[in-house]
């Protein structure tokens, strides 16, 4: 057990009959989940499980299914007026073999030898304090959860299956071994079926999960007997570690084993959903309600896979940006899938801080729809943010900032009264937009020279920006900078009106402004920028673009 607790909520009369009503997903998941217990009755908690296979490095894939399990739970507390004791289970399949050697390893050499062994016998290339390439990629996991402060229970089925907790399952399934292999068969090809069995020995010998024909299952004295890979006829027990199960049929025995009540996976488990729920009733439980999510792809639109380490780590989020945004994306259209790669971070930081200045002015029946409440379990913090994100990227791309300090200077003239001591979160958005600058976008900067049309267009610009007082406001600068490009043929709209009846200004201008100055595609309200920015900064920036001294 974590040492993390579960918020309390706010069980008013109002969020109460909100929650009835609400159309988010967690809510309407949950809902399932009410019905199941007015099933089952209310005597024992409610299981929620989560699994995780640590064949790799844990990818932000595995996070989700915490986050948005946890989003699912805390629908259900408010639904039944947080009367009804939940538990959450992440459960590591570690004692799986090592079928292939993960690409992003320091020494792939060094696992050979240990090809097929369960990932907590691997020895844990990384070194360090971790006896196990499984203990190791499950602290990495824990660690994360952790600092996310998610309520959970973590569970290792080496654990679970070497301590005697899955015997009485092993034993049902021995029993149960014509039933299992009636419901596996039919999904197997005819040379796999040849050879299948639900139980995988670990041999005595090797230390490898073998798998194997069953030359004898005997459910009386509760053994196996299998051919070892030297030929040698082996009998085991099949309790104390000496087996494990097949994925499917572990899947669904473990099921029946625990209770589980509820469990979401990705669609590539969708088709095998079905042999899960018939080995789980095979071995005398009722299958969980289950929501089958979308996957993440990498920038290729390739499915994120933990050997090889493609896409996004948690790690790596989390050096570019709060972990909110990160739980904001999870939340967002799960049944769609959904590219998972840097340069969604900028726009999943925004959308977080605009959800949270939302809350507090929406109706109770809106507020649970809004990601933020599902996002931190319905304790909503108190923050203002007068800077997006976004916006910073651009004041260190102009200011060629390196630290705090440089960005802290514009912003306190910008936003008086604000500084890193006053506003912690607004400072921590700073750190990180500067390494994202430096790593992502300072990489891919190539200014555009600028053409006759837009020359003349920049001088009109700078013209403008002198005559406007000093504290001139975004929106006021916006507009100036709208009045020089409505008389310019190329940056004219024909679909907009202007003030002056004449056709409006085309994104085309601003996106030219951004190229010309700042060296990148596209940015915030370009208005606005200069007001953070400053007019002389702005103008500035605008002479050296003039003089071909930005590239």
């Amino acid at each position: 057990m974590t040492e993390h607790s579960l918020p309390p909520l706010d069980l008013s009369p109002a969020f109460l009959e909100a929650a009835q009503a609400s159309k988010a997903w967690p809510f309407e998941e949950a809902r399932k989940l009410v019905k199941r217990i007015e099933k089952r009755g209310s005597d024992k908690p409610v299981l929620f499980e989560t699994g995780y296979g640590p064949s790799g490095l844990p990818h932000i894939g595995t996070f989700g299914e915490v986050a948005r399990t946890t989003m699912v739970r805390t629908a259900f507390r408010l639904l039944t007026e947080d009367k009804i004791p939940t538990r959450l289970l992440c459960f590591s399949d570690d004692m799986d073999g090592m079928r292939k050697i993960p690409d992003n390893v320091p020494d792939k050499s060094f696992l050979e030898p240990h090809l097929h062994k369960p990932l907590t016998s691997v020895p844990n290339p990384f070194g360090g304090d971790f006896d196990s390439f499984g203990a190791h990629n499950n602290a990495m996991l824990r660690r994360f959860l952790d600092t996310f402060k998610f309520d959970y229970e973590f569970a290792s089925a080496t654990d679970y299956y070497k301590s005697g907790r899955f015997d009485e399952t092993l034993l049902r399934a021995l029993e149960k071994y014509d039933a299992i292999m009636q419901v596996m068969l039919p999904t197997l090809g005819e040379e796999r079926q040849a050879t299948y069995s639900p139980f995988l020995p670990i041999s005595p010998k090797t230390g490898r999960v073998l798998y194997v024909p069953m030359k004898d299952v005997n459910a009386k004295d509760g053994t196996i007997t299998f051919t070892d890979e030297d030929g040698e006829d082996i009998t085991l027990p099949v309790t104390g570690g000496n087996v494990k199960l097949q994925w499917k049929p572990d899947f669904g025995a473990r099921w029946a084993a625990l209770g589980v009540d509820f469990e979401m996976f990705g669609k590539d488990h969708g088709p095998n959903m079905g042999v899960y729920d018939r080995i789980c009733q095979v071995m005398g439980g009722t299958p969980p309600e289950h929501f089958v999510y979308e996957l993440f792809l990498d920038d290729k639109g390739e499915k994120i896979s933990k050997s090889k380490g493609n896409g996004l780590t948690i790690d790596e989020w989390l050096t570019y940006a709060p972990t909110e945004s990160l739980a904001l994306y999870m939340f967002q259209k799960p049944k769609s899938a959904k590219k998972l790669y840097f340069d969604v971070i900028p726009k999943a930081v925004d959308e977080y801080y605009t959800f949270l200045e939302k809350y507090d002015g929406m109706p109770e029946v809106q507020k649970l729809g809004n990601p933020v409440w599902h996002i931190h379990s319905g304790k909503i913090p108190d923050v203002e943010m007068p800077v997006p994100f976004a916006m910073l990227l651009n004041l260190v791309s102009a200011s060629n900032a390196v630290n705090k300090d440089v960005l802290w200077a514009f912003i306190s003239r910008y936003a008086p009264g604000e500084s890193a001591e006053t506003n912690p979160e607004l400072d921590r958005l700073v750190g990180y937009a500067i390494r994202y600058f430096e790593d992502f976008v300072k990489p891919t900067k190539s200014f555009k020279a600028p053409d006759e049309v837009e020359r003349q267009a920049l001088i009109d610009l700078d013209a403008r920006l002198a005559a406007l007082p000093a504290d001139a406001d975004g929106a006021v600068i916006q507009d100036a900078i709208l009045d020089v490009a409505r008389s310019i043929e190329r940056y004219q709209d024909t679909k907009k009106t202007g003030p002056d009846g004449g056709p409006g200004v085309s994104v085309v201008w601003f996106s030219s402004l951004y190229q010309l100055l700042l060296g990148q595609e596209r940015g915030p309200r370009f208005g606005s920028f200069v007001a953070l920015y400053g007019i002389d900064e702005t103008r500035t920036l605008i002479a050296k673009c003039l003089e071909g001294k930005l590239g």
